[in-house]
């Protein structure tokens, strides 16, 4: 068995075929992770930091190659690949300043108490690495979500040990990503076996199970998330699996917003879901808003651009989605954009279909559809759509549009949006995720597959970090960020109260 890049622009072969990871192999490198994460998980916050900086920096310098490997291989565009990958060195970078600040840990004191019922020992919590993790590469994002990506960088962060399996819509691209972080792991004097990738569809189901991987990330599609999902919490000692699978991302555009900007939303709005071929999971496909913006929304779409979607596969389920909804009585064809003619172009779309008939037909018109297509549902009051907002499946963000005068009928539409979305954008255009420690990009289920966590942003190092209680230790015993003298001058909680002491 082997994984055979492709180059999605003229459908040939790219590269030479990487062969799969045998299920020995697996075994040894899992192996090897848990030796380098005993190592790596005592290390100083900034001592990780220093070689989270120093990958970061390694990247940038090759930029040039793993970029125009990765363009022929994904059809991505450089200027797109470019960003992602600055994007990617930064998120690095946010890490190891996340660690040099140091409250992360979340390090609670609470002093001896024996005069209280019941009476209260000293006892001292921090957050500690859990150990080996899983990541699963993402199709979309070959950087940033990917080899290196949050998943990875996050569980760097931690102090834990991370073994890739890498996508097979880009294997050359996580080989030569791999190539400059192994060396610059070697360079920073990490531990040997601390980062490494495999290959093959069985050599990730090998992964998922094996006893030493203690926690997963994944970013795909539903199937494959939930499979993986559900061998993970077959094990014997079942893990947390942490997948960000299908979202539809719902925006509601208000009366008053249609008729004072109505071009500009338009604008917008074609911008956001033909971004990236509309393989971005944020991507804007269903859309609620009066009937007389949908000419303007469909105008813009008929102006935009497709292009050569990741691989095949990809390709023919979104042709395959058009076409059924192009055929079919529910829903009128507004737009088709342009496309080129290449192996795997996707075309925009863009489809409506009255409040009513949506309602009565939810969920097969709520099948995320990868790709750059949307469908608008037309209301005539506002009112109706509430309602039929909460019943909407979960979903990464929801986004309004509204008026200065509509701050009544926003706030009533995000009371019902927050219920099935992680993330409520206002007057913008949910594809494009800053990275934050307020970030929030999960949702409930099918969004992810765990709510109250996020994939993206500085929360994501929580994952990977699991509580741990001191209880009437030497304090020369305890961890740095428990001792008295407070050594690494972070904020903690310090019998209830946070300071720096």
């Amino acid at each position: 068995m082997s994984v055979q890049g492709y180059n999605p622009r003229t459908g040939e072969p790219f590269g030479d075929p990487l062969e799969a990871t045998s299920d020995t192999e697996v075994d040894r490198l899992c192996e090897a992770a848990h030796s380098a994460f005993e190592v790596w998980s005592g290390w100083s916050p900034q001592d990780r930091a220093r070689v989270l900086d120093l990958v970061a920096d390694r990247l940038d310098e090759n930029s040039e190659s793993l970029i125009s490997v990765c363009d022929s291989e994904t059809a991505l565009g450089v200027p797109r690949l470019t960003t992602e990958l600055k994007r990617t060195t930064n998120q690095l970078r946010m890490f190891a300043d996340v660690l040099r600040e140091g409250s992360y840990v979340e390090a609670m004191i609470d002093s001896p108490n024996m005069d209280i019922i019941p009476p209260r020992p000293d006892v001292r919590r921090v957050l500690r690495p859990i150990g080996v993790i899983a990541v699963y590469s993402a199709s979309n994002f070959p950087f940033a979500l990917s080899t290196v990506g949050s998943d990875t960088a996050s569980a760097l962060a931690a102090g834990c040990a991370v073994v890739v399996k890498g996508h097979s819509a880009h294997p050359n691209t996580t080989r030569e990503t791999a190539r400059v972080v192994t060396a610059a792991l070697a360079e920073g004097g990490a531990p040997e076996g601390l980062f490494s990738v495999i290959y093959g569809t069985q050599s990730g189901v090998r992964l998922v199970q094996h006893p030493l991987v203690k926690a997963a990330g994944f970013t795909g599609s539903i199937g494959g998330g939930r499979a993986l999902y559900d061998l993970a919490n077959s094990r014997p000692d079942p893990i947390p699996f942490y997948g960000e699978l299908g979202s539809v991302n719902p925006t509601v555009i208000l009366p008053g917003a249609a008729a004072e900007r109505p071009e500009e939303i338009a604008a917008g709005f074609a911008q956001s879901v033909t971004m990236g071929v509309g393989q971005f999971c944020t991507n804007p496909g269903l859309v609620f808003a009066p009937s007389s913006i949908v000419d303007e929304l469909g105008k813009a779409v008929a102006g935009s651009n497709g292009g050569a979607m990741l691989n095949e596969r990809m390709c023919d389920s979104y042709r395959s989605h058009v076409e059924a909804l192009s055929n079919s009585d529910l829903v009128a064809l507004v737009a088709t954009g342009n496309a080129p003619d290449e192996a795997w172009a996707g075309k925009p779309a863009l489809f409506s279909v009255p409040l009513e008939t949506f309602v009565a037909n939810l969920e097969k018109l709520t099948e995320e559809n990868f790709g750059p297509s949307g469908i608008i549902v037309t209301y005539s009051d506002v009112a109706d759509v509430l309602p039929v907002l909460a019943k909407l499946p979960g979903t990464l963000t929801g986004t309004v549009h509204a008026s200065p005068s509509e701050n009544k009928e926003a706030a009533a539409v995000a009371a019902e949006l927050h219920k099935i979305a992680g993330r409520l954008i206002y007057n913008g255009w949910p594809t494009g995720i800053a990275l934050a420690w307020a970030m929030q990009h999960g949702g409930p289920w099918p969004a992810t597959t765990n709510a109250i966590h996020t994939s993206i942003g500085v929360p994501g190092i929580y994952r990977w970090l699991s509580p741990v209680t001191y209880q009437t230790w030497p304090d020369e015993l305890l961890p740095p960020e428990l001792q008295d003298a407070n050594p690494l001058g972070i904020t903690r909680r310090r019998d209830g109260v946070l300071a720096k002491h």
